[in-house]
């Protein structure tokens, strides 16, 4: 029973925890299978798993910024954070073993799901998201359950999650079909709450033939706006100015001497600005380089392993589709969250933490599906939607994990707060006993799902080809 647990834990570890190897593995194994020459293998397989790891050190260049930004922000609007008995750190000591048991055998149950049911489609892949989504459920359960022993908390888990993972893809399918009708890989990422939110209530406010961002006229003095980079850059540079305008002299001092300790603020502001642009640009090229080897390798599962299946993949692989709407929704969102963290404390109800990094890939997802409904006034409405569910998510998910993890709910996309709380709500059912309830229900769910998307997929059949969706050809998200 060791070896099992150790071989488990090592694949949760190495494998799916490290999403370069995943994605390196899974190309490598898709070209095998459609018999591609070694050297298209060989370098098949090094291309996708270098564009990845090239996508996360643009992600990590941006993100120390927004880090940093994120503590001059605090001091700007003078909040402290609140405070909590445990850590996550702490918790995950407590814990790690049992969350790296809950992914490897989630993601095997999601594997069987997915070849036994074609309707399922997708193949959750989104490496970094599968140990999160997994810590949450965890804390979660821990929380309502106390006392469950581990096995109860890895078996009860796993099957959530693999629910979850199995129909995530599907509901934001109506949404990825506009965003990419070919279908090449599904969309695999906590945001989806916020993003769905968007889609529908961005309908009545146009259509992105009209008011697409990526194409919006401007005058030429303001041409520039055009290039993404530009007008990342900038916007960043004047939020950071502003931000350290009104923060601490020795917070901001001490964040500008963690890059140069001769460095001015001001200067400093500038440099995190620029770097953030141009982490969005090594980000956006990674995204290309593996999105260029992934899909076209996974047609060997496709073909051989798990017919009809593809890839569903995290959030940035969209982003080149309308860049100028991420911004938007980040910016939004940005703003939205500010606004709430101001009116949180000088009501008393809960001193906010800015999360920037989650503003920046909630919102811009949440844009950028608002924008291919309605344009820029979805992408705005997309950032409006984050920056009120991380900013009121936040506020009252904290108590929740209070007792273990309270950081969660700082760190949250919004579909972390959905399970959370769904967990929650059967908390007057739930014990050590009856924690078995949580896999049973969540996967007849998920069965049943299936078999009604099957069941209008045959329809669908025949009334014309699948690629003709009724939400598509209707112009509906």
């Amino acid at each position: 029973m060791d070896v099992i647990k150790d071989i488990l834990t090592f694949l949760a570890d190495n494998v799916f925890g490290q999403v370069p190897i995943l994605i390196g593995l899974i190309t490598l194994v898709g070209l095998i299978l459609q018999r591609k020459r070694f050297e298209d293998v060989f370098a098949g397989a090094l291309r996708a798993t270098i564009g990845v790891v090239i996508l996360f050190i643009g992600i990590e260049i941006f993100s120390g910024g927004l880090t940093s930004f994120q503590t001059v922000l605090a001091s700007a609007m003078n909040t402290d954070p609140p405070k909590a008995e445990r850590t996550l750190d702490g918790f995950l000591q407590d814990q790690g073993g049992t969350i790296a048991l809950v992914i490897t055998v989630a993601f095997l149950l999601h594997v069987v799901i997915v070849r036994v049911f074609p309707a399922a489609r997708y193949l959750y892949l989104t490496g970094h998201l599968m140990f999160w989504i997994s810590t949450v459920t965890v804390a979660t359960m821990v929380t309502v359950a106390p006392g469950s022993n581990q096995l109860t908390l890895v078996l009860c888990g796993a099957g959530f999650v693999a629910a979850y993972w199995t129909l995530q893809p599907l509901w934001m399918r109506p949404l990825m079909r506009r965003v990419m009708p070919d279908d090449r890989f599904g969309f695999a990422h906590t945001s989806s709450l916020a993003a769905l939110i968007t889609g529908y209530a961005a309908r009545p406010l146009g259509s992105r033939e009209k008011h697409d961002t990526e194409k919006l006229k401007l005058p030429r003095q303001l041409s520039f706006f055009k290039d993404v980079n530009v007008s990342t850059a900038l916007i960043i540079c004047v939020i950071m100015l502003i931000g350290v305008a009104l923060a601490d002299d020795k917070v901001v001092g001490e964040a500008a001497a963690a890059m140069d300790a001769k460095l001015s603020p001001w200067v400093w502001a500038l440099l995190v600005g620029l770097r953030f642009a141009g982490g969005i640009a090594i980000l956006l090229f990674g995204v290309r380089m593996f999105l260029g080897e992934i899909v076209p390798a996974f047609k060997g599962f496709s073909d051989r392993v798990i017919p009809g299946t593809r890839p569903a993949l995290d959030a940035p692989t969209v982003f080149p589709v309308a860049p100028t709407a991420v911004m938007l929704g980040f910016v939004a969102s940005t703003v939205v969250f500010l606004a709430c963290l101001g009116i949180f404390a000088a009501a008393g109800w809960f001193t906010l933490v800015p999360p920037m990094i989650m503003l920046f890939f909630v919102g811009g997802a949440s844009g950028l599906f608002g924008n291919i409904v309605a344009g820029w006034r979805g992408a705005v409405l997309g950032g409006v939607v984050s920056g009120l569910i991380l900013a009121i998510g936040q506020a009252v998910t904290w108590g929740l994990f209070e007792k273990t993890a309270p950081e969660l709910a700082t760190l949250a996309d919004p579909d972390w707060y959905a399970i959370a709380w769904l967990l929650k709500a059967a908390d007057p059912v739930l014990g050590t006993g009856t924690l078995w309830l949580v896999p049973v229900v969540a996967l007849a769910a998920t069965v049943a799902t299936l078999l009604l998307v099957h069941r209008g997929d045959r329809r669908r059949g025949e009334d014309g080809p699948e690629e003709k969706d009724d939400a598509v050809a209707a112009g509906k998200p």
